[in-house]
């Protein structure tokens, strides 16, 4: 059982307000970096086979500070970047406020049926496309790492949210329904017989329960919903 600890970036300044999608030097501000360490902190005892990160600079120095927390006995030497985890690419709707674009039509599609979205602009991509390479990266870390790795990823909120859709069988219009907060730990355990989300959306909650048990079967839920 390969487990994924994916991570969101801790807050910037442009977190909330603005879309920031690809809009270069977008650091964690204050706020984001105690997040960072904390989570980093939260986390330290997991063993962490690599830790992935979206090219952008929110994503990298929330992957560093949870590089930086491991102990001694299981370092991470440096941060994997996988562009297929960075941010959707939303074209001409970069760098502009949540509050301008939420008149434009488009918001209504994104809202309600976001598998028809495609941002506009030659930059713009579908939620489609994002959701695929997100998880074509996954599939691939999963399968060299191997069955027993424990990792992690930094990535960004709507690619966390159609990671997430896809572990839970939902099609991609549902994925508005999940939420992922700034600095939030959501844990997927990926089976031969199918995903267990283990965790969304954790803000503050002990690492109890991250890790497979040993012997703990490859892929069957318990029934009865277990001990």
């Amino acid at each position: 059982m390969t487990t994924l600890l994916l991570v969101r970036h801790g807050l910037t300044a442009m977190t909330g307000p603005v879309l920031a999608g690809w809009t270069p030097e977008v650091h964690l501000d204050e706020r984001g970096r105690v997040q960072a360490r904390a989570l980093a902190d939260r986390i330290a005892a997991v063993p962490l086979a690599a830790v992935v990160s979206s090219p952008l600079d929110r994503c990298r120095e929330t992957a560093d500070a949870i590089a930086s927390a491991r102990p001694e006995s299981a370092p991470v030497e440096k941060v994997e970047v996988d562009d297929r985890l960075g941010e959707v690419r939303y074209g001409d709707w970069t760098g502009r406020p949540l509050s301008e674009l939420a008149k434009e039509p488009l918001w209504r599609v994104v809202q309600a049926h976001p598998s028809a979205a495609r941002f506009p602009g030659d930059e713009g991509e579908s939620l489609l496309e994002a959701q695929h390479r997100a998880l074509t990266a996954i599939r691939e870390w999963n399968a060299d790492l191997g069955p027993e790795a424990t990792y992690a990823i930094c990535s960004h909120g709507d690619i966390i949210k159609a990671i997430v859709a896809d572990a839970l069988g939902l099609h991609l219009d549902q994925f508005q329904r999940i939420q992922a907060d700034p600095a939030s730990l959501t844990v997927i355990r990926y089976t031969e017989l199918r995903p267990f989300l283990v965790r969304l959306n954790d803000t503050g909650g002990g690492t109890e329960g991250i890790l497979p048990p040993p012997g703990g079967g490859e892929g069957d839920a318990p029934v009865g919903g277990g001990a």
